[in-house]
């Protein structure tokens, strides 16, 4: 055992429920049964409670999440038992603690784990569930999502997602949805949703909402662990699953180069462009081309070809520019969205000014989607300053910072206000 502050056990557990939840709960899953998900689920959140009250006192332990396992696990015979089902799941279940806290170290033992967490996202994405269910399902689930980070990766309310979540859970129990990797044939009608489950989880790690961090790299590479497992499957390795690899790998090669040494962030054209991760860029484009033999053009080999545009560029200025507006136009006429309308208005800056990005902003419908996303107002208040609309800005500024709760992001948005005094008083 050692000990460790309060604020330093925080730290490790968020990391644990972030990487481990989804495993504990799939391997759980497979013994309970699908209809006991809400079991697997209640279980692995009260490890995490009980780690949060007792590990500042007796420090963390050697193999935390060995000591997550077996409490989940206990938990969750404590509830067979009561339940009176025990007995049915009773050798099962002591089978896979005892299993777990051995602590072999065989590369089956680890694939085990990875095919467990795979096989509980493809049952989260069974096509007999609603489109935005599975996904927000899969996103608490699978990848430990709070309710408020699904909201805000579907720009939606929060309530409306709880409700999601629990009719997906309802339909799994009541229609016993089987708990198992679909046969090749069932696999289109999963692979769409499992895809979009790959990039938003990437997307909270590249870009984290909430919290103190720049960056979540764990959970960036785990995303690109999945998605490249999906994209070397004989049957689910599709044009698609290329694209969708290319596009995290491209993207994530910037990774560190997106924070300075004091944690704070950098934009595109502050990076050091020689830290970008060459073998992920390399990756990257292998999958890009891997992507290229179907005839079907997605979303991802659209947004994979912007990335590529900025991972082949030497800097900001040498951009082609011009190519990621065309590839944003096609994103916008495929898959329209707020946050496609409102990237594509950032290139379309770059080629044609600020005000041309402003007109475009200004252009897009008003339907209150982006009416709590903090980057709306940033990138409006951005090309305000640039336009030389000083005061403009200096309002978008302020309601972004108003709507952010990722701490690294406020003091961005504190020091862009900053500036803004400072070149006034010029």
């Amino acid at each position: 055992m050692s000990s460790a502050a309060p604020p330093a056990i925080s730290t490790v557990v968020d990391h644990l429920f972030r990487r481990e939840a989804g495993r504990l709960v799939a391997r759980l899953v497979r013994v309970l049964g699908p209809e006991r998900l809400d079991l697997a689920e209640e279980a692995v959140q009260e490890a995490m409670v009980q780690a949060l009250r007792s590990w500042p006192f007796s420090g963390t332990p050697a193999d935390p999440a060995a000591w997550l396992t077996r409490v989940a696990h206990n938990r969750a015979l404590d509830v067979l038992r009561r339940d009176g089902v025990f007995a049915a799941k009773r050798d099962a279940v002591r089978s896979l603690v005892e299993a777990r806290l051995e602590r072999i170290e065989l590369p089956s033992f680890e694939g085990e784990i990875e095919d467990d967490q795979l096989r509980l996202i493809f049952v989260c994405c069974h096509p007999e569930l609603p489109g935005d269910a599975r996904v927000a399902l899969t996103l608490k689930v699978v990848c430990g999502f709070s309710v408020r980070e699904i909201a805000r990766a579907f720009l939606a309310s929060e309530a409306t997602v709880a409700q999601r979540i629990t009719r997906a859970k309802r339909l799994i129990r009541d229609r016993a949805l089987p708990y198992e990797v679909p046969a090749p044939g069932e696999l289109a009608a999963r692979l769409g949703s499992v895809l979009r489950v790959l990039y938003l989880l990437f997307n909270e790690g590249y870009s984290p909402g909430e919290g103190e961090a720049v960056i979540r790299a764990d959970i960036c590479a785990e995303a690109v662990r999945l998605a490249e497992a999906v994209a070397a499957h004989p049957v689910a390795g599709t044009p698609e699953s290329h694209a969708l690899a290319a596009l995290l790998l491209l993207q994530g090669a910037r990774l560190e180069a997106r924070q300075d040494e004091a944690g704070e962030i950098l934009l595109l054209d502050e990076q050091d462009r020689s830290a970008w991760n060459g073998w992920w860029l390399a990756r990257g484009f292998r999958h890009l081309e891997s992507s290229m033999h179907g005839t079907e053009l997605t979303a991802y080999h659209l947004e994979a070809g912007i990335a590529a545009c900025h991972a082949a560029a030497p800097s900001l200025a040498a951009t082609d520019w011009g190519a990621i507006l065309g590839y944003y136009d096609r994103l916008l006429a495929l898959r329209p969205s707020p946050v496609t309308a409102l990237n594509r208005a950032v290139a379309l800056a770059m080629v044609e000014g600020p005000a041309a990005g402003l007109r475009a902003i200004d252009a897009m419908p008003d339907d209150g989607a982006l009416a709590g996303y903090p980057l709306f107002y940033s990138v409006r208040g951005e090309l305000c300053r640039r336009a030389g609309r000083r005061g403009e800005a200096r309002a978008l500024l302020e309601s972004a910072l108003e709507r952010a709760r990722s701490l690294p992001v406020r003091r961005f948005l504190a020091r862009r206000l900053d500036s803004l005094a400072d070149e006034r008083a010029v």
